[in-house]
């Protein structure tokens, strides 16, 4: 039995959009995502599936159920991407009688789309929807890689184990004590740190997550590809937005990536092969009286699109024909570390020994996305402090 896609969604109102734009040669994006109006669109072929969800459980008073209407008519308005990007806007989700209606609707959806190869791109509403999100990957069974661009981490207090709806303010915490997890390790990308409990940053340490300060991200944003690379979830908060570029966020603060960053690293994640779901979450259009932000996030989305429209592909194979291979000796002498560098976009991998499957003495040799300055390190005789991380988790340090 086919899933019934339609019954989950409404049509999205285009009578802000003139009717000349949806054309087939309109030079606008709305003409080249087909988008759910009269009828539900087709999936067949497609890549890409943006919805909304105008939810706002636990932000009553604001605007933020409005977002994915008010950042669909900045988006739209933008010129259409060169590139073969196949993507469908399937509307709006239709809320569930509960917030936890809401949360299964989404998995439901996301894992069906994942199921057939379609990347959900998902326009909120609030923070805690991410959990809906994260729910999509139940059933798959393999662990996975979280990233956030996010001012804060939202760790919070552990939830009640039967609290149904989730506090945007620790949507982390219920991710991590979800049972049974599959949260592998947590990345967060532009933290402030003057805006996160001390405790919750020592507790990001003691989980052997992934945190890198804004500073260090605005100051080498190249950094942060290899780690968006590796992602399979990931989602942006309008928070981590600094509020001149961001004034639809009641949590923005005179500091944050401005727009031009952001961008940048939304193409960095459509550009990740890996990459099964992203949301953009925490916009209030309410706060937004010129739609400044709307335009940031409309950016930040058509960027993705564009990344993703040109994915390369270049994860090295066994035919290495494609790549360059360096190997490396530290100075200890215990550990030699390879590296890969692709011929046709520069990106580069190193080699690590991963686990033994199940019944088995062997070591798996596993690929993971580094950068250059890694390489560099490792050319010195050093440990690469990514190298390093991922034995850490494993326990296989010597």
């Amino acid at each position: 039995m086919s899933f019934a896609f339609d019954a989950y969604f409404s049509p999205v109102d285009t009578d802000w959009l003139e009717e000349s734009f949806f054309t087939a040669d309109s030079s606008y994006l709305a003409s080249v995502v087909v988008t759910h109006r009269q009828q539900f669109p087709d999936l067949e072929g497609k890549t890409l599936a943006l919805f909304g969800v105008p939810e706002s459980e636990y932000f009553p008073q604001t605007g933020i159920h409005s977002a994915p209407d008010v950042l669909r008519r900045c988006l739209y308005r933008l010129y259409r991407i060169s590139g073969d990007l196949q993507a469908v806007d399937l509307g709006n989700l239709i809320p569930g009688k509960t917030t936890e209606d809401t949360y299964s609707a989404m998995a439901e959806v996301c894992a069906e789309l994942q199921s057939k190869g379609i990347t959900p791109v998902v326009l909120g509403g609030s923070r805690d929807l991410l959990y809906g999100q994260y729910l999509a990957f139940e059933k798959s069974l393999q662990p996975i890689e979280l990233l956030a661009l996010d001012a804060r981490f939202h760790l919070g207090e552990s939830p009640p184990e039967d609290e149904a709806a989730v506090d945007p303010r620790s949507v982390l915490m219920r991710i991590i004590t979800h049972k049974p997890t599959h949260l592998f390790n947590y990345t967060n990308l532009g933290y402030q740190t003057y805006l996160n409990n001390p405790d919750e940053v020592q507790m990001i340490g003691r989980l052997l997550f992934d945190a890198m300060r804004l500073g260090d991200l605005r100051a080498a944003p190249e950094e942060a590809e290899p780690a968006i690379r590796i992602a399979d979830l990931m989602y942006v908060d309008a928070s981590c937005i600094r509020l001149s570029d961001m004034p639809g966020n009641p949590d923005s603060t005179p500091s944050g990536l401005f727009s031009h960053e952001l961008c940048q690293l939304t193409r960095y994640a459509g550009l990740n092969e890996k990459l099964k779901s992203i949301g953009f979450y925490s916009y209030d259009p309410l706060c937004d009286k010129q739609l400044l932000g709307a335009e940031t996030l409309a950016q930040a989305i058509w960027y993705f699109l564009e990344g993703h429209a040109h994915r390369s592909f270049d994860v090295p194979r066994k035919n290495q024909m494609h790549h360059i291979r360096y190997v490396t000796t530290l100075n200890s002498g215990n550990h030699s570390i390879v590296f890969y560098k692709s011929r046709k976009t520069g990106r580069w991998w190193m080699e690590i020994a991963s686990p033994a499957q199940p019944g088995s003495n062997k070591e798996r040799g596993m690929l993971i996305p580094c950068s250059y300055a890694d390489y560099r390190t490792a050319t010195r005789g050093e440990m690469p402090d990514r190298w390093w991380r991922y034995h850490q988790k494993h326990g296989k340090v010597d």
